[in-house]
């Protein structure tokens, strides 16, 4: 891996948001790394060569997961799809679009609105039919996630929740980032460590055979295998709590 990153790996905490973020939001952190990615955005805006990406639009890579709209191709597993009730009971749930708890973003993505909900430590996507209006019944079909989640959460997540240690899953992610950052930066394998984990540490343990050299070793290899590809399998297990796929996933 060649060229600069446009990312200021040094800074550990630039990377905490990592902490909360899914399954299809850390497919983008990855995939927007890709060089070959920057370059087709830098060519072709939009309207580059799309289906190797999984997209139906290329995505502005310069916006973390945090402002990014990328429109995956397939859907996400887990987005949770909202249609017209056509024959509705007299109890029928009803679409209610400011009673839902969190951060809304709302986007048209050239076949249905989408709609992410942010709370802290909690994603839920949506997929609202264009007929779907304020006020009407609506029906449920959950795309390759389970069909008894509840649609939309009209109680924000307990802050207690956000506040939890982080789990090892989610620090995973963060560490992996920041190696893969490092490593399309130029640095070494010990100059990841020493920001990682303190050049302390790093002189008492760092030698050929030491387990902390391995470690950060699979680090960045592990994130070049997500950068390369390896990120569509993240779209396409269950949504991730805090960073972690709820699913058993193979690692590098």
């Amino acid at each position: 891996m060649t060229g600069p990153a446009p990312y200021a790996w040094h800074a550990s905490a630039a990377y905490l948001y990592v902490l909360h973020l899914d399954g299809p939001a850390l497919a983008w952190e990855y995939l927007r790394r890709h060089p070959d990615y920057r370059r087709d955005w830098r060519h072709h805006g939009r309207t580059g060569a799309v289906a190797r990406w999984g997209l139906h639009m290329l995505e502005n890579p310069n916006l973390d997961a945090r402002d990014a709209h990328p429109v995956w191709y397939p859907e996400p597993a887990g987005v949770v799809q909202l249609h017209p009730d056509l024959a509705p009971a007299a109890d029928a749930m009803r679409f209610d679009f400011w009673s839902v708890a969190g951060h809304k973003r709302l986007f048209h993505d050239g076949r249905h609105l989408a709609l992410t909900v942010w709370s802290p430590g909690h994603w839920q996507r949506f997929a609202l039919a264009l007929a779907l209006e304020q006020g009407m019944p609506y029906v449920q079909a959950v795309h390759g996630g389970d069909p008894a989640l509840p649609p939309l959460a009209s109680d924000p997540v307990p802050w207690s929740r956000s506040r939890a240690r982080p789990s090892r899953g989610a620090l995973l992610e963060t560490h992996t980032l920041q190696a893969l950052d490092a490593a399309l930066a130029g640095a070494t394998l010990r100059e990841v460590a020493e920001v990682l984990y303190g050049p302390v540490r790093v002189a008492a343990d760092w030698h050929a055979d030491s387990a902390l050299r391995a470690h950060v070793r699979r680090l960045a290899q592990r994130g070049a295998v997500l950068m390369r590809g390896g990120y569509r399998r993240l779209l396409q297990h269950a949504p991730a709590v805090q960073g972690r796929l709820h699913g058993p996933a193979e690692r590098p």
